[in-house]
């Protein structure tokens, strides 16, 4: 067992990470808004702690102290919560694809500044992050209770009134507006909080991958996270923790089919360069085939009536 999770802590520890990433997509979802913004949110939570723990704090020893880390978590969210609103408030104006280019220029902007502030290291990135563990398995022990405790946040926020006036919102704004539910407000609430969420995500993955630059946050993320949330579900805070953690895992699953002997050099070629391809037309039958996604509150219902009653 302990060779296993040093041999696949790196994954492991990645499909998490993934999963609280598919959840920060999911939360724009929840009011029927298309966002793509999560991976510049993500990118801003890891230059957030890249920055502080390379350039700002001061400590001796091999290791970073935890408190530091939980410090440069809460920082990177609340610095990308506080974008969100900024970004939020004028860009919830729009619906549908129009709101999806918009995050994706966001994305892009973001992107940009990095590739050309100093601070940020430029096109180079930022390296040499201390790391506050010794392996990566390690990792566990911050990433699985955050995952935990956003998951419980997600079920009470379905099952309160703020979850319902989303739900609303997401099924028919307008009927939601004349029954006195605000849907500026509640958007870009649902928005800020996906965004504080990346960002913390990106504060943990800036000290998990010991390096930081401009391709972590870039269009290619935004369509693996939304083909996660698609393909998971849209309708629970299950399916993109699901997708999350399997989009994560796929592209390792493929290049390790793609190096199994006697494929044909172009097949073994595409599945370890064509993940990107792979992942659209997956959201194409996805959308086709499962509109709600896999994991649905249809599926827990029926579970439940299906099973045997105590006698």
């Amino acid at each position: 067992m302990a060779d296993f999770f040093n041999t696949y802590g790196f994954l492991l520890v990645s499909m998490l990470l993934g999963a609280m990433l598919g959840l920060s997509l999911y939360l724009p979802l929840m009011a029927g808004q298309l966002s793509l913004a999560s991976p510049g949110f993500y990118a801003l939570g890891g230059y957030v702690a890249a920055i502080l723990s390379t350039k700002v704090w001061q400590f001796e020893g091999p290791l970073l102290p935890i408190p530091l880390l939980l410090l440069e978590m809460l920082l990177g969210g609340l610095l990308s919560g506080l974008l969100g609103v900024l970004v939020g408030m004028p860009a919830l104006r729009l619906k549908g694809i129009y709101l999806a280019i918009a995050t994706i220029a966001f994305v892009e902007i973001l992107r940009v500044f990095s590739l050309n502030l100093e601070i940020t290291g430029g096109a180079v990135g930022i390296f040499g992050i201390p790391q506050p563990f010794n392996t990566p398995i390690e990792y566990l022990w911050v990433v699985l209770p955050l995952l935990l405790l956003s998951m419980v946040l997600l079920y009470r926020l379905e099952h309160i009134r703020v979850g319902r006036a989303l739900t609303a919102i997401r099924e028919d704004e307008l009927a939601a507006d004349a029954m006195g539910i605000n849907p500026t407000y509640y958007k870009v609430l649902a928005f800020t909080l996906g965004a504080i969420l990346a960002g913390v995500v990106g504060a943990v993955s800036a000290h998990f991958l010991n390096t930081w630059n401009a391709r972590q946050g870039t269009f290619d993320a935004s369509i693996i996270y939304l083909t996660s949330v698609l393909i998971g579900g849209t309708r629970t805070f299950v399916g993109p923790v699901l997708g999350g953690m399997v989009f994560t895992a796929l592209p390792e699953v493929l290049r390790g089919i793609a190096d199994i002997s006697g494929l044909p050099e172009w097949l073994a070629e595409f599945l370890r360069d064509g993940r990107l391809i792979i992942f659209g037309l997956l959201i194409v039958l996805g959308t086709i085939f499962f509109p709600q996604g896999l994991v649905t509150p249809k599926l827990f219902k029926r579970s439940r009536k299906s099973a045997p009653k105590a006698p």
